[in-house]
């Protein structure tokens, strides 16, 4: 665990997908979603792209990503714009291929491709149809799903091998587990129940650890060590942020990057989750923004996935802004104090301190960092507990520039009618001006974000 100071105890048919087509051709200026009742005399839905303002994405963002992802500006802006009409196309297949469906990622200089995998090889030419590449593999996610669960509970009932950590894995098709004794390992896996043709196993040399560390990105202190602000929340009236659970217990006080009097953490959870957040007193105000390179303000504007490929962007108050992908979701890795489960694995950098700070993708929130290995001169892995369920399970509202300077308070997690404000994964169905809709890609619902303007989060059921 890397840490500045430590704790003491630490969302039919396959025709369905028709109604988008994704077109991410080199040199296209971006990815566009077209209705395939074009001819209607209605006006056009927005894209995807559209709809997650990837238009309004910050330099900030671009010039990290040319400088650790190598792309110009214009090679950026493509790339954002296609993983937006991925993920779209990726929830459309998803609900159409069913229990054959088998994970989808994005891959290419400029995400220009999307791959869709599915146990039905009949299903292949559907998914070519639609726009993606169709791999054809033996084993659904579903399953894969349920031998991570295994790693999972058995993780709960005896130790897990040392600096270990596994996720599904779905461009190899099997259930990753990495750790420094693979020999234990094994041993783990057999032990575990799940199905060892599922899972594979390797060696690693990293050694994971939480990383210690009211705009994103920013430091903030609790006692003799520090940590960094992972996205500025709203409950009701009461300000706050979000940020790691390993960083401070209920109760625990804190001080802003300023060293004055900050506020408190309500409820934190670690390990298990990694999850955190903290009050602010009235001296502090909310702000929907993430310390960008140079100080520069990156906006945030919602909290869509982004997919297994993605770019994303991490802030945090030792090493500033860095970037890379989105290597693998859904991840369990085992820190000195026990596992977390539930956290993305990416290959982005991070230092002490870093902790619960930002990770980003265009202007879209994606989780606080957690922990990871490695640092920001070598190169490293880092991973981070996802904001969407950390925003549901303390009934948080993420502060956006979306609309407005005030963000409208969460609605509950079990509601049918559409609320902005609430917190919905992928297949959760709500109603909407007397429609029912189908979510496509978990977010959290902002206004204008209606599922009658948002062909890319909703589709008609």
């Amino acid at each position: 665990m890397r840490h500045r100071h430590a704790r003491t105890s630490a969302c039919a048919v396959i025709a369905a997908v028709g109604a988008l087509v994704l077109t991410a051709l080199p040199g296209s200026a971006t990815a566009q979603t077209v209705r395939a009742d074009s001819t209607s005399p209605q006006a056009p839905h927005r894209s995807a792209a559209e709809t997650l303002s990837v238009g309004a994405t910050s330099d900030a963002v671009f010039q990290a990503m040319k400088r650790d992802l190598g792309l110009d500006r214009a090679q950026a802006e493509r790339r954002l714009a296609n993983e937006a009409e991925a993920g779209a196309v990726a929830g459309r297949l998803h609900h159409a291929l069913g229990a054959s469906f088998a994970g989808a990622w994005v891959s290419g200089t400029e995400s220009a491709t999307l791959t869709v995998a599915t146990t039905d090889a009949a299903r292949l030419a559907a998914v070519r149809a639609a726009g993606a590449r169709a791999v054809h593999v033996p084993h659904t996610l579903a399953q894969l799903e349920v031998a991570k669960d295994e790693l999972d509970r058995a993780s709960a009932r005896r130790a897990a091998p040392e600096a270990s950590s596994w996720a599904v894995d779905v461009r190899t098709n099997t259930v990753q587990l990495r750790a420094a004794d693979p020999a234990a390992a094994r041993s783990f896996v057999a032990a575990s129940g799940a199905d060892r043709g599922l899972v594979s196993v390797g060696a690693t040399a990293e050694r994971p650890r939480a990383l210690y560390d009211i705009r994103g990105g920013d430091a903030y202190y609790m006692g003799g060590g520090r940590c960094s602000v992972g996205f500025a929340i709203t409950r009701g009236t009461q300000q706050g942020f979000a940020t790691a659970g390993h960083c401070g217990r209920a109760g625990t006080s804190t001080t802003g990057y300023n060293q004055a009097a900050q506020g408190s953490f309500q409820a934190s959870t670690f390990p298990g989750r990694d999850t955190a957040w903290v009050a602010t007193n009235s001296n502090w105000t909310s702000t929907p923004y993430v310390k960008g390179q140079g100080g520069q303000n990156v906006r945030v504007a919602g909290s869509t996935q982004a997919a297994v490929g993605a770019s994303i962007c991490r802030s945090g108050s030792t090493t500033g802004w860095h970037c890379g992908t989105i290597q693998q979701h859904n991840t369990s890795v085992t820190y000195p104090q026990g596992t977390v489960s539930g956290v993305t694995r990416t290959s982005v950098c991070a230092e002490p301190g870093d902790s619960g700070g930002s990770f980003i993708s265009g202007s879209q929130a994606q989780g606080v960092t957690s922990g990871g290995s490695g640092n920001c001169r070598s190169g490293g892995t880092t991973f981070y507990q996802p904001i969407n369920p950390l925003l549901q399970g303390y009934g948080l509202t993420l502060k956006t520039t979306t609309s407005g300077s005030e963000n409208p308070g969460p609605g509950q997690p079990g509601e049918t009618t559409w609320a902005s404000g609430t917190v919905y994964e992928a297949g959760t169905q709500v109603t909407y001006d007397g429609t029912t809709y189908r979510c496509l890609q978990g977010h959290q619902a902002q206004p204008g974000w209606e599922p009658a303007n948002t062909p890319s989060l909703w589709e008609q059921v």
